[in-house]
């Protein structure tokens, strides 16, 4: 599976981190943990999500949805603030349908945190990254 490259918030340097790996993504230089952000579709869900070491925010969303668009960046901050802790998986649900059926999808963006392949929260709509990351981190509080 290919990586995204991320640039490390300690040092700047640049790390490649693959979609799925064992572990936790940390820096190759100064070994703090990456924010780990990743797409998936029906056939690289399993190894993505549901068998990340770390618990996941999965985003269900969609290219044509505007705050579906607006909520991606909120996302990605919460997966920065959160590195080492979470790891955000992005879903498109028009290339993916049977994980939309899979999640019963009936608006997006719908977000979910899952923990060892099971679903642990949902919430559909977009939200600001303060109330994202509360949701988030009330809802693994009892994983940890």
């Amino acid at each position: 599976m290919s990586g995204a490259v991320v640039v490390c918030s300690h040092c700047g340097r640049r790390n490649r981190v693959p979609g799925a790996s064992p572990g936790v993504p940390r820096c190759g230089n100064c070994h703090q943990p990456l924010p780990w952000i990743a797409d998936a579709t029906d056939t690289t869900f399993a190894a993505v999500a549901e068998q990340s070491a770390l618990p996941v925010i999965v985003d269900l969303w969609a290219t044509w949805c505007g705050p579906c668009r607006m909520v991606t960046p909120a996302l990605e901050q919460v997966a920065r603030e959160l590195a080492g802790t979470v790891k955000l998986v992005k879903v498109d649900v028009d290339a993916a349908p049977t994980l939309s059926r899979r999640f019963d999808v009936k608006a997006v963006p719908t977000l979910l945190v899952m923990h060892d392949g099971k679903v642990l929260a949902r919430k559909s709509g977009a939200a600001p990254a303060p109330a994202l990351r509360q949701w988030a981190e009330a809802t693994l509080a009892g994983v940890r």
